[in-house]
């Protein structure tokens, strides 16, 4: 299921506590450490939460099968964000559900993350920054897949032009965004 929403983006243990006790089915864990990852994840599901894992900002995890293989085996999340074909690629042979991060920092950077997309076939595309309603709908329209903004939304408003733009989901570590 792709989420849809505002999702929780979760850097620090006091913003996990929180969106625990909130009404949001998912969450994205950013920047974690292996070695508390299980843990992290158990308690989370323990607390009825979907949870989606930024591959690429584990620290000390491999991007490789055997990394994958011990996501899959062991911590068993909902779902994976990565910016590497490969991890959404493996993600995929494991039946997670795989969202491609997408950095749009110029023309050139879109086209080429279109063409890594049209490789990888990713479930949904997670689009940085957010804040360009039109290049959501690019996206969205050249892929044909699900799109879920991200970076730079600091407004309720920034929330609504990605939405209105087509976007199913925003994700934001900004708390005060979390109850929109």
């Amino acid at each position: 299921m792709i989420p849809s929403g505002v999702l929780p983006a979760i850097r620090n243990m006091k913003d996990f506590d929180q969106v625990l006790k909130s009404k949001h089915e998912a969450i994205v864990l950013l920047e974690t450490r292996l070695s508390q990852l299980n843990s992290i994840v158990t308690y989370a599901k323990k607390n009825h939460k979907k949870v989606y894992l930024h591959f690429d900002l584990i620290q000390g995890l491999k991007a490789d099968e055997y990394g994958m293989e011990f996501l899959v085996r062991e911590i068993k999340p909902d779902g994976i964000i990565s910016t590497r074909g490969n991890v959404i690629g493996l993600a995929k042979k494991h039946k997670l559900l795989a969202i491609q991060r997408m950095f749009l920092l110029d023309s050139i950077a879109l086209e080429n993350n279109l063409r890594l997309i049209e490789k990888s076939r990713p479930d949904c595309i997670e689009v940085l920054p957010g804040l360009i309603p039109s290049v959501i709908d690019q996206v969205h329209t050249e892929s044909g897949l699900p799109i879920v903004a991200g970076g730079l939304i600091k407004t309720e408003a920034d929330v609504i032009a990605a939405l209105d733009a087509g976007a199913v989901a925003v994700t934001s570590s900004n708390s005060d965004l979390w109850e929109y």
